[in-house]
């Protein structure tokens, strides 16, 4: 009989109880037994759907580590608190689930690292594109050789206009102050793909890009700090009633589906309950009158150590969410194509070779069926001992990679 892992969640939101939380739930190999939130209703809706006992249901997290309540603790908090809980709960003997970023700080990941080796518990940090299908069948094209040495990586980062208003404009992540900056709050799945692509630790790095378009200055006239009371409600490409209450109509009217299960803790989700987060909460705010402080556009060129060079755009400009990563080798070419869905592989003097996404694996899931990838390597390494695919000490270079671009674009 497989072990069963027992999983304490602290920050019961999107990613720690929506994904990682239920796909736990829905696997017999693990047993949710505590979970840790500031928001009531968090706790309420999923001690419910996890069945998990009133007394191990926190809202303050010295209680929660007060003592080791599981195997596993899943860390699913906002950045600037990654370090200071996975310290807490690395020091109770707990094996770690940590999401990414890990911290914009970097001597907080060295001690990070340093705790690590004293405690002796596994930390696996969710870099959850490593472990989806597409992208390990990309690993495996780059290393079989068909195309040659890896030259250069032409990487776009298409975030979409809607995610760009939802996360880096009103929502959690707007505010470097507060979480970290958009090159490492949304681009750590792009550097960490492209440092493991590259196969090597960076050299230099270089970077341009700024906060250009949603800002005071660019608010239409007449228009209201917040979209409930604006006359361009109906009519603003970025009103929060479009975003939330007509796509989610578009959609189908899901009972529970993100980005709007992360507005409203109602579910089934509501037309109602929408345009009250809508009325009461930033994320009714104009996109042009919040306290955001993060880019909406970047641009990272980074030499690595074996020669192979890298060029990264992150821009919010784009009507659809999606990477598409060009590969230059020297006997052939990669383009993949997160927006058309499709591999296309060109060695040179050879008939290319354009594979549909569906082909290649079953693209359904959290991040293309890398939050599944993600628990089922947990479940290895923390029950059955093997290797861990995203460890600390990997994720430190793309961490590292980030932080030098940030510092080089505020140089500028």
């Amino acid at each position: 009989m497989s072990k069963v892992l027992t999983v304490a969640i602290l920050g019961a939101g999107s990613r720690g109880a929506d994904s990682y939380g239920k796909l736990m739930n829905e696997d017999p190999r693990f047993k949710i037994v505590a979970l840790c939130d500031v928001r009531k209703a968090k706790i309420d809706r999923f001690q419910e759907v996890f069945n998990v006992p009133q007394e191990n249901c926190f809202l303050d997290e010295n209680d929660f580590f007060k003592t080791k309540l599981a195997d596993v603790c899943v860390i699913a908090t906002q950045d600037k608190d990654h370090v200071r809980h996975c310290l807490k709960a690395l020091e109770l003997g707990y094996d770690i689930l940590l999401e990414k970023p890990i911290t914009p700080v970097l001597d907080e990941c060295y001690q990070l690292i340093e705790a690590q080796k004293k405690y002796g518990g596994k930390v696996i940090v969710c870099h959850v594109l490593r472990y989806a299908p597409l992208y390990k069948k990309l690993d495996e094209i780059i290393d079989s050789g068909k195309i040659g040495k890896l030259i250069d990586i032409h990487a776009i980062e298409n975030v979409g206009y809607w995610h760009m208003s939802h996360s880096f404009v009103r929502g959690n992540w707007r505010s470097s102050k507060n979480s970290t900056p958009m090159i490492m709050a949304k681009c750590c799945h792009d550097l960490d793909l492209i440092q493991h692509f590259a196969k090597s630790r960076y050299k230099h790095v270089s970077s341009i890009g700024g906060l250009t378009f949603f800002r005071k200055e660019n608010q239409p006239d007449g228009a209201s700090d917040r979209c409930s009371t604006c006359k361009y409600k109906d009519t603003c490409p970025y009103s929060a009633y479009r975003l939330y209450i007509e796509r989610w109509k578009i959609q189908g009217q899901l009972e529970n589906c993100w980005p709007q299960n992360v507005i409203t803790s109602t579910v089934p989700l509501t037309e109602e309950a929408l345009k009250k987060a809508i009325e009461e909460t930033y994320y009714g705010q104009c996109v042009f009158a919040c306290d955001n402080d993060v880019v909406d556009h970047q641009e990272t060129n980074i030499l690595f150590e074996n020669g192979v060079t890298a060029n990264l755009l992150m821009t919010g400009f784009t009507h659809e969410c999606g990477r598409r990563y060009t590969f230059h080798g020297t006997f052939g070419e990669i383009i993949f194509d997160e927006i058309n869905q499709k591999l296309e592989l060109y060695v040179y003097g050879e008939e290319p070779e354009i594979i549909p996404f569906s082909v290649i694996a079953d693209v359904n899931g959290g991040h293309g069926g890398g939050d599944a990838g993600l628990v089922q390597d947990l479940y290895d390494v923390c029950a059955l001992n093997k290797p861990a695919t995203t460890t600390l000490e990997e994720s430190l270079e793309s961490h590292i990679i980030a932080l030098k671009a940030e510092e080089d674009r505020l140089s500028h």
